[in-house]
């Protein structure tokens, strides 16, 4: 993300990259252009955060994964919100709505809250799921109707190019024996990760959410899956689907669905992506029914690709009335339309 994000900001017409802070040793003092694969643009990579927190900057995009580390993640968010500094981040998505979670959300808001009061600042964090598909697309396809019995939105992907094997082989599980129980489908996490999006559609349409149920089931394959970045062996986990279902009067109404493939082998018997490479699908059951596709597609013909490119800028489109708005932790319902000020300009070089 964190690539996508700096290749976004400097093309981006509207944007002026202030600082760029990074991790790896290798990466210090290299021109953030070329970093991103793009022309040099005089803006050195660090990895002194106080010099980065003392710039004029407005806003930071913060991307670092926290699956694996959302203490660092929170710690990293509050300290810049504390030093003056408004934030957007796609990193912990339990945080697309920060409103009515469970405890261990609410304590994250709390400090998020604190530190967003002591540097006058805002924090938002979206992307595309969480986020965007499951946000102000449903949302808005709600707001036409005169009865809503149900909404789903699927997620049917072919994850093969998503080059983030942390995630794939360790957080969800891919090329693990289904004996064992990666982190995504320990009893919570689920429901941790969505249930901010559940939320979110609730609230838009004056529902109250009971309880969220997870439920999940796993595929294999009678062959290898073999990646550039790593190898799904036939009998381990090659496909995976579950819902995360926000139960409106004792009945599961509001359903995020993902359904997601290493190979287009795996489970036919699932919802498929209709012969392209994958889509979001959201349906709405009530007064009238809606059937809406999404099919995204990045300038080189990748789908996830495509969907890291929407998930960047559905944060940094944001970034002026994050700026604008009123210090603490908002939600994409709490900020106007926002209508990609600056995308029909000519890019930056």
């Amino acid at each position: 993300m964190g690539y996508h994000a700096l290749r976004c900001i400097i093309r981006h017409p509207e944007l002026e990259l202030a600082g760029l802070w990074v991790h790896s040793p290798d990466k210090v003092g290299r021109d953030a252009g070329e970093l991103a694969d793009l022309d040099p643009v005089g803006v050195a990579a660090t990895n002194d955060v106080d010099a980065l927190l003392a710039t004029d900057a407005d806003c930071v995009c913060y991307t670092a994964t926290a699956d694996l580390r959302p203490e660092e993640a929170l710690q990293d968010i509050c300290r810049i919100l504390a030093a003056g500094k408004n934030v957007v981040s796609t990193s912990i998505v339990s945080l697309v709505h920060p409103r009515g979670g469970d405890q261990a959300v609410q304590q994250m808001v709390d400090r998020l809250e604190a530190a967003c009061a002591e540097g006058d600042t805002t924090c938002f964090t979206s992307g595309i799921d969480p986020g965007f598909a499951n946000d102000l697309l449903p949302i808005t396809l709600m707001g036409v109707c005169e009865r809503v019995d149900e909404v789903r939105i699927q997620e049917i992907l072919n994850y093969a190019t998503y080059e983030q094997p942390e995630v794939l082989f360790h957080t969800m599980g891919f090329g693990q024996s289904l004996d064992d129980t990666p982190i995504l489908l320990i009893p919570g996490v689920l429901g941790f990760a969505w249930g901010g999006a559940i939320r979110m559609m609730a609230e838009a349409v004056g529902a109250e959410v009971e309880e969220i149920r997870e439920v999940y089931e796993r595929a294999t394959l009678d062959r290898d899956i073999v990646l550039p970045y790593g190898t799904v062996e036939a009998g381990t986990q090659a496909g995976l689907r579950f819902e995360v279902q926000g139960i409106v009067g004792g009945q599961p109404r509001i359903i995020c669905e993902h359904v997601t493939r290493m190979d287009d082998a795996v489970a036919p018997e699932w919802p498929s992506q209709g012969g392209g490479q994958g889509l979001y699908r959201i349906l709405v059951k009530g007064s009238p029914s809606l059937d809406c596709k999404l099919e995204i597609e990045s300038e080189d013909g990748d789908h996830n690709v495509g969907g890291l490119v929407v998930t960047a800028m559905k944060v940094l489109n944001a970034i002026p009335a994050v700026v604008a708005a009123k210090p603490g932790v908002l939600s994409a319902i709490d900020l106007p339309v926002i209508g990609g000020v600056g995308s029909m300009h000519e890019a930056r070089s």
